[in-house]
């Protein structure tokens, strides 16, 4: 799965391991990244709850769909394939589009999404490859979308995470779960 040994779900910490039992049940699956983390107990819990913060944010104008589109596009442009894999899966669940993700991970400037969700990306992946150069020019090209400050912090704060994120999958050589591949591409099957 990874370069550095996971520890094993009956060794973790109480409050991981019930974590990680949690998102079994709702996927099916234990996601490679909750393990593959779990060797620093610290570090697990401050990346989770920075995650949490950010992808599970109730306010603002960005969907969950947004937030995965922008993981989906930095990450390809990270070349991390765990991220592009997972978090492809998650964005084609919440738009329920079975070829976006893809679409988003290749060229996202011709993928089938609207304007808004276009500028959105340009932001994301300035941020993502020059953020040295983000103006005014870029706040603005977002407002006239309707977003606001506080949205692009949150497209800076995602993108910012899931660099981080991004560099830890690919020198770890974390792979995809195999269940990510057809997450959203095919009807789940009913229990």
């Amino acid at each position: 799965m990874t370069r550095y040994p996971s520890p094993e779900l009956k060794d973790l910490p109480e409050d991981m391991r019930a974590r990680i039992l949690e998102v079994q049940e709702k996927s099916g699956f234990v996601p490679n990244v909750f393990l593959a983390l779990a060797r620093r107990p610290a570090e697990w819990r401050a990346f989770f709850a920075y995650h949490d913060a950010l992808m599970l944010k109730e306010t603002g104008s960005l969907t969950k769909g947004d937030r995965e589109m922008i993981v989906t596009a930095t990450s390809a442009a990270n070349n991390c394939l765990y991220c592009v894999v997972a978090h492809g899966a998650i964005l084609r669940i919440y738009e329920k589009k079975p070829l976006v993700a893809d679409q988003v991970a290749v060229n996202y400037r011709k993928a089938d999404i609207t304007p808004r969700q276009r500028a959105m990306l340009d932001f994301a992946m300035k941020v993502c490859l020059h953020s040295d150069e983000i103006g005014d020019a870029d706040f603005a090209a977002l407002q006239a979308h309707g977003f606001d400050d506080e949205d692009a912090w949150d497209i800076a704060a995602i993108t910012a995470f899931f660099g981080l994120s991004n560099r830890m999958a690919s020198f770890s050589n974390m792979m995809p779960n195999p269940e990510f591949y057809l997450m959203g591409r095919v009807p789940r099957e009913k229990k």
